[in-house]
């Protein structure tokens, strides 16, 4: 008996591209031809979304330790591994020396950067729209090390609620895999000022990004938001350096990676703060 199922699998996942592709397709016409959602409406959307844990791929998104994405493979681990390498060596360029007594990390989702950066931290800030991936954050990060978790709840429409709650100055800002899911390139400047009035002087913040190489695909989708979360927001590397200086951070450096195994066209600034 001859088993059709791996034929039929590939041909799934290849509809499913197809359809993906498709779908972006629509979406991003329809904003070249002025059809854009405004922000109110899009952060509706994200918060809607975000709120709640819904299916495998949410769990994805939020780099929950049990999606399938991350089953059978180390690549959960090595999220945060690589990141606080990548911040070790930024760091020495910024010439940032302070302790790192207090970290915020806005957007932890599920806890892969948290893990490895709470145990250099005296304090960990998780920063989260759903509660119930705060709460699995701060399992992880408990179940890794003695560094006390304060988790912030916030809504996408206010996040400037958070400065309130977080209270006290911090030494090291992150922010991963979440400036591409904002709902505007204008809001991610809402956020960079956050940052800029969290950070202690001489802190540094280390945010990613995903860059506009200039193609029609890659530029801010601006519409659609559960469809294309991942593609809503993206800016031009010179652009998102001279919107951070605005801010009140100072660039130090940047270093791109154009693909790993989660994505494509990512920057990681390094920004301090005088």
């Amino acid at each position: 008996m001859f088993s059709v199922a791996p034929c039929t699998s590939t041909a799934t996942r290849q509809a499913k591209r197809l359809a993906r592709r498709a779908e972006e397709l629509v979406q991003r016409t329809l904003t070249g031809v002025g059809a854009r959602q405004s922000e109110s409406r899009i952060a509706t959307d994200a918060q809607a979304y975000w709120r709640k844990p819904a299916g495998d791929r949410w769990l994805a998104n939020s780099h929950w330790r049990d999606a399938s994405v991350f089953r059978d493979n180390d690549l959960w681990s090595r999220i945060g591994r690589e990141h606080l390498e990548l911040f070790e060596r930024g760091a020495k360029m910024a010439g940032f020396t302070r302790p790192w007594n207090r970290i915020v990390d806005w957007g932890c989702g599920g806890g892969a950067n948290a893990v490895a950066f709470a145990p250099h931290a005296r304090e960990y800030v998780g920063v989260d729209i759903s509660a119930d991936t705060l709460r699995e954050c701060e399992r992880e990060v408990a179940a890794t090390c003695d560094t006390p978790f304060t988790p912030v709840s916030i809504d996408v429409e206010a996040p400037e609620a958070a400065l309130a709650r977080i209270g006290e100055p911090c030494d090291v800002f992150l922010s991963f895999y979440v400036f591409e899911l904002i709902p505007t390139p204008e809001y991610g400047e809402r956020l960079l000022r956050i940052a800029s009035r969290l950070l202690a002087p001489g802190g540094l913040a280390l945010i990613q990004i995903k860059y506009d190489t200039g193609s029609w695909w890659t530029r801010p989708r601006r519409r659609g938001y559960r469809s294309g979360l991942a593609e809503m927001t993206t800016y031009p590397i010179a652009a998102f350096w001279e919107l951070a200086s605005r801010c009140g951070l100072t660039p130090a450096a940047v270093q791109l990676v154009p693909r790993n195994e989660l994505d494509k066209h990512y920057a990681y600034f390094f920004l301090s703060k005088a």
